[in-house]
């Protein structure tokens, strides 16, 4: 028993060397995990005759996937570009709507973040830079709600399908397995309703905001 245990100590430190001793200076790999996102912005009136378009407060935040690919240049100061399915979304209440006030909205972009990062001592890293969002689908459920809110003779016209915005965390690396959380926002809405019918148009916005955590492999 004794020395099965002494093969596995030996085993594990052979590892532990051989992944601690991987320290190129390009990387490529694959990383996943998950987004808890929540969508901010203004409330809106469509003036006499309106209904009021008003978001109570939406604290929840939901979950969603994130996943993608990576390439890191450099070491102690080093870039990192990345493409990313990302997967964002809110839960909001509203003072007027249907499906008892509440909807669950849900977008699929494509991500492109470029950070700008530094490694501190051997494994841990702070990193932040711009990012580029495109909305590729979403489940409706916000237009769908304007659209009833507002009135049969209403049509609300979703834009914006790009989004600016960025990224900023820490990461930690050991070996060829990284871990990064990051939180992000927009600069710019990600969503922006435009609103015409015969007496009134309006406009209103929504900006995202998300925490995201990431399990990283470096293929080469």
């Amino acid at each position: 028993m004794k020395k099965l245990v002494l093969i596995a100590l030996c085993a594990v430190g052979i590892n532990y060397s051989a992944f601690a001793q991987y320290d190129p200076a390009f990387r490529f790999g694959v990383k996943a995990g998950a987004n808890l996102s929540n969508i901010n912005g203004n409330d809106l009136s469509l003036g006499s005759g309106g209904n009021a378009f008003n978001f109570k407060d939406n604290s929840d935040r939901t979950l969603g996937f994130a996943g993608g690919v990576f390439f890191r240049f450099g070491k102690d100061f080093y870039l990192q570009p990345e493409l990313l399915l990302s997967q964002k979304g809110a839960k909001f209440d509203f003072d007027n709507s249907v499906n008892d006030g509440k909807v669950d909205v849900r977008f699929s972009n494509l991500d492109v973040p470029l950070l700008f990062g530094v490694r501190i001592a051997k494994f841990f890293r702070i990193n932040a830079g711009p990012m580029a969002s495109l909305r590729l689908s979403d489940n409706g459920k916000l237009g769908d709600s304007f659209n009833e809110v507002t009135g049969s003779n209403s049509k609300a016209e979703f834009n914006n399908r790009l989004a600016f915005g960025y990224q900023a965390g820490v990461g930690v690396d050991f070996g060829r397995m990284s871990l990064d959380v990051r939180y992000e926002g927009n600069f710019n809405d990600i969503v922006k309703v435009n609103y015409n019918n015969a007496t009134t148009a309006a406009q209103f916005g929504r900006k995202s905001n998300l925490f995201q955590a990431t399990l990283g492999f470096a293929i080469f």
